[in-house]
Parts: C-alpha cells; sequence; structure tokens
C-alpha cells in the first residue's frame, strides 16, 4: 500500500512540476535572485531581423554574462514558421499566452525587460540598434536602478 501512494504521489508531483511554465520559473528565479527578466519575441526560422538579434546580441558572451552574474533571467517566445522548428505543444500554448498579454500587436521582434513581477520596464520593438556590449550595458543600468 505503501509503494502504491508513493507512486501515485511521485506521478501527481511531477505532473505538476511540468505544468510550471518557463516564464513562471523565469519570475520565480528572478525574484529568489534578485533578477530581471527578459522576454523576447522571435520568429527564428522567418523573421530576418530576430535572426540577426540573437546572432548578434543574445548568442554573445556579452549577453550571457549578465545570465552568469544573475542579473537577468531569458525567456525566449520563438514563432517559427517551418514545421520541422515547431515547440512542443506546451511551449507554443505558453509563447500564445504570452503574445497575448506582451505582445497583442505581433511585432518580431519585440524585447520586453521585466521585473520579477511582470512590470514591463522597457521594450524594444524590432533589432535594437545597439550592438551586443551596449544593450548589456542599458540592461545593467536597469538592474542598478532597481
Amino acid at each position: 500500500m505503501k509503494t502504491i501512494f508513493t507512486a501515485i504521489f511521485l506521478a501527481l508531483f511531477s505532473v505538476l512540476a511540468n505544468a510550471q511554465t518557463r516564464f513562471e520559473k523565469a519570475k520565480e528565479t528572478a525574484s529568489e535572485q534578485n533578477e530581471l527578466i527578459l522576454l523576447n519575441f522571435s520568429g527564428s526560422d522567418w523573421c530576418i531581423p530576430c535572426i540577426k538579434l540573437h546572432k548578434n546580441i543574445i548568442e554573445t558572451e556579452t549577453f550571457k554574462k549578465l545570465s552568469a552574474e544573475h542579473i537577468l533571467e531569458y525567456v525566449n517566445a520563438d514563432f517559427p514558421r517551418s514545421k520541422k522548428n515547431q515547440p512542443s505543444a506546451d511551449i507554443k500554448k505558453e509563447n500564445e499566452l504570452l503574445a497575448d498579454k506582451y505582445n497583442p500587436k505581433g511585432i518580431f521582434p519585440y524585447t520586453i525587460l521585466l521585473n520579477p513581477e511582470g512590470k514591463v520596464l522597457k521594450t524594444w520593438e524590432g533589432l535594437p540598434s545597439e550592438n551586443a556590449t551596449a544593450f548589456s550595458d542599458e540592461i545593467r543600468s536597469f538592474y542598478q536602478k532597481k
């Protein structure tokens, strides 16, 4: 009987743990670590400015240092068009809910800097004009102001 109870408990726990979204996890971690959240809406396989944003800013060591230094939690809400690039159904649903709340106009790329509670601090429509260093420095300045 004890084994059955344990198995049911573990199964229920794993379902509930997986039900928490990436954005909720980012908010929780940001709150615990006193970090900001960067939410990026992209079309990774069709949006040229999105691809440039990721290549020239998001994937750079300068930007990645923001996470390593506990300044930033990064969440990418990707909307690829190709069937082979589609995210799982859960992530697709989460991305749609995030878009409904934070990007109702459907702008790509659209990047939002948020506090741990989800309040918008700054937005970038399209490809930011800054390079990776200037973009990261701007985020650092918001972090230092809070």
